[in-house]
């Protein structure tokens, strides 16, 4: 026999007891994946964020990369003004960005330093003399030798800014 109040609910009181545990059940569920998708959704921007600074050092990645390159193709072999083309190139636009990289400034700063040191010591053009005298051609040499000191120089800044870029971009 039903009794008035299971007529007018509809259900039992069983029925109406799982009905109200499953709804509390779908509701924690939800608030869960509600804080879930949250953290997930923090989480992206932050890694959008990282990737965003880190693309501003694929430049002077590139150029650090293109500059140690164009001083190995010099090592080891005197060089004048018109040696250096790319070295000055390179070097020019590193200096461009320079002040505009906070994180790296230091760095950069002792490449474009270093890259014009190693500009500096061009070896004079060749006089059509056939015979060198002797204090000139130790004057060459000597000169030959800063050359590749600072080339040398030059490289190890380069190295540096890279190692420092990596570590900036790994947090």
């Amino acid at each position: 026999m039903m009794t008035s109040t299971a007529l007018a609910i509809g259900t039992s009181a069983g029925t109406l007891t799982v009905t109200a545990v499953s709804a509390l059940l779908m509701g924690a569920l939800a608030a869960y994946t509600l804080q879930h998708h949250k953290r997930v959704f923090d989480w992206m921007k932050k890694i959008r964020a990282k990737d965003e600074t880190n693309s501003a050092y694929d430049k002077p990645t590139e150029w650090l990369a293109d500059l140690y390159k164009a001083q190995c193709r010099l090592a080891h072999k005197p060089c004048r003004t018109e040696d250096f083309d790319d070295v000055a190139q390179i070097g020019n636009m590193i200096k461009g960005i320079a002040d505009h990289t906070e994180a790296i400034h230091t760095e950069l700063a002792k490449v474009v330093e270093r890259v014009e040191e190693y500009l500096n010591t061009a070896l004079p053009e060749p006089t059509p003399a056939v015979k060198v005298p002797l204090a000139e051609h130790r004057s060459l040499l000597a000169k030959a030798m800063k050359q590749e000191s600072a080339r040398s120089e030059l490289a190890r800044a380069i190295v540096t800014a890279q190692n420092k870029i990596t570590a900036v971009r790994r947090g």
